[in-house]
């Protein structure tokens, strides 16, 4: 049986070269566990690093009972990294933070308190720590994207995220999904989200793995990829089935 079974959320933390973040991420996230709101485990994505993160990851899922990973062969990107994850997990909700730590992993208490009613509760980054060019890309990105998907999202790129996992697992992926689960669920029946304002923070160890080009211009293609998709998005619920054994 999937280990994840066990709890009731799993966050799912992508890591691609995070090795100078792996001993704050690991004081952070099992600090968070002992006063989370429900049972809780961490499964770590190495997404292909070319440093030691694999390496320090095994140390980190051997010391601490409610830490797991898994490793994809090479690089594919945050979206495959989040898929990954959302595929192993069998927890009944699964959550979403980035590596870098800009969020702190104690604000999944704020989101907690929606989740049995929404099927996607998310963060707004409060008083962001990025700089004003950074902040400007992510302001206009974040513009077009509601103009073309209609999600009522205030800030999508926010890395605090947690989802029912039946929903999670029915998006339909592709690189640049990220950027879009509120609409992505809002395609399901009942899918509704929420934004809750949690806390920003600087980065301090790492490098950042976005820039001009996948911060704004590949969503904005991205968002004619949406519009395609939605038109052609296949929706069904069973009504009835007899391949359950009663007995």
């Amino acid at each position: 049986m999937n280990k994840t079974n066990d709890y009731i959320l799993t966050i799912v933390v992508p890591i691609y070269n995070e090795e100078d973040n792996m001993s704050a991420l690991e004081e952070r996230l099992s600090t968070y566990l002992k006063k989370a709101l429900t049972s809780t485990c961490v499964l770590f994505v190495n997404d292909g690093s070319k440093d030691s993160s694999l390496v320090k990851i095994k140390e980190i899922c051997q010391r601490q009972k409610d830490f797991f990973y898994c490793s994809l062969e090479r690089n594919g990107g945050l979206s495959a990294a989040m898929k990954a994850g959302i595929d192993a997990t069998y927890s009944r909700f699964v959550g979403y933070i980035d590596a870098d730590l800009q969020t702190d992993p104690e604000d999944f208490n704020l989101l907690l308190p929606y989740v049995r009613e929404y099927p996607l509760v998310m963060g707004i980054r409060a008083n962001r720590k990025d700089s004003f060019f950074k902040n400007l890309q992510s302001k206009v990105a974040n513009g077009f994207r509601r103009m073309m998907t209609h999600d009522g999202s205030t800030d999508t790129g926010c890395p605090l995220k947690i989802m029912h996992t039946d929903y999670a697992k029915r998006v339909p992926f592709f690189t640049g999904m990220h950027r879009f689960l509120p609409a992505l669920i809002a395609l399901q029946p009942g899918g509704r989200m929420k934004e809750i304002p949690v806390r920003h923070f600087p980065r301090v160890a790492g490098v950042s793995k976005y820039h001009l080009w996948n911060r704004l211009i590949a969503p904005f293609i991205d968002c004619f990829a949406y519009r395609w998709m939605k038109k052609r998005y296949i929706n069904y619920q069973v009504a009835e089935s007899n391949l359950r054994d009663e007995k």
